[in-house]
């Protein structure tokens, strides 16, 4: 499923969700496109930094306190950043709209360091010293904290998607929660068959995800708009 558009108006432009998509937009291209591997090197996040584990001699760049935020900007293909912030201009101007500006920027960089917390932690429990030296990088985890806020706040809300070629209006709760059920699944099955992950944090989207569904009532200021039907 590939969301297009949700139902749902806002009150004032969506400053900081807009700002987060400039700003990841900007580092992918003017950081990341010219040295793509170098960048991933000096600025992506590695689990095994944190216990110190990683394999001497290993390119290392940046100390993980570092990277556990540099992170959240970086992506790896053009598909993933423009992946990341097609759910974020989605769903992160409503959540900004009933969170205000400031407290939704720290809503999503807390939902980011959580995202990346949980993975560390499964990666560094379940997985091998090789996979704690893969580099994680995205904003999936923090935008997962959006989706995660948007459900809890709009679960009626209806959400433009493509399903096998055809546009269909899918309510939040089921497109949200679907989503959430399939990290899930691939997390534990990434689990049992390490190799058939794909290299996708999956655990950093739950960490997200969880987040955002127990906090967003923390951060919220007042209601979001009502669906537009």
């Amino acid at each position: 499923m590939f969301p297009l558009k949700d139902n749902v108006p806002t009150r004032s432009f969506p400053l900081v969700t807009v700002a987060l998509i400039v700003a990841n937009f900007a580092v992918w291209i003017l950081y990341q496109l010219p040295d793509l591997e170098g960048s991933v090197v000096e600025l992506a996040y590695q689990p095994c930094e944190v216990v110190s584990s990683c394999s001497p001699g290993a390119a290392v760049g940046e100390g993980w306190q570092v990277t556990a935020v540099t992170s959240m900007f970086m992506h790896g293909s053009w598909l993933h950043v423009i992946g990341n912030m097609l759910f974020l201009w989605i769903f992160g101007n409503n959540v900004e709209d009933a969170l205000g500006k400031i407290r939704f920027l720290v809503f999503y960089l807390l939902a980011g360091f959580t995202a990346t917390a949980l993975q560390t932690v499964v990666t560094l429990r379940a997985g091998s010293d090789m996979e704690a030296a893969i580099p994680n990088l995205g904003a999936s985890g923090a935008v997962s904290g959006v989706l995660g806020g948007y459900l809890v706040l709009l679960p009626t809300a209806s959400v433009l998607t493509i399903v096998f070629f055809f546009l269909l209006e899918v309510p939040a709760f089921l497109f949200l929660g679907g989503w959430f059920v399939f990290q899930l699944w691939e997390g534990g099955f990434s689990l049992v068959q390490p190799e058939a992950g794909g290299g996708v944090a999956f655990f950093a989207h739950i960490g997200g995800f969880v987040f955002g569904v127990i906090a967003v009532r923390l951060f919220a200021k007042r209601s979001p708009l009502r669906p537009a039907y």
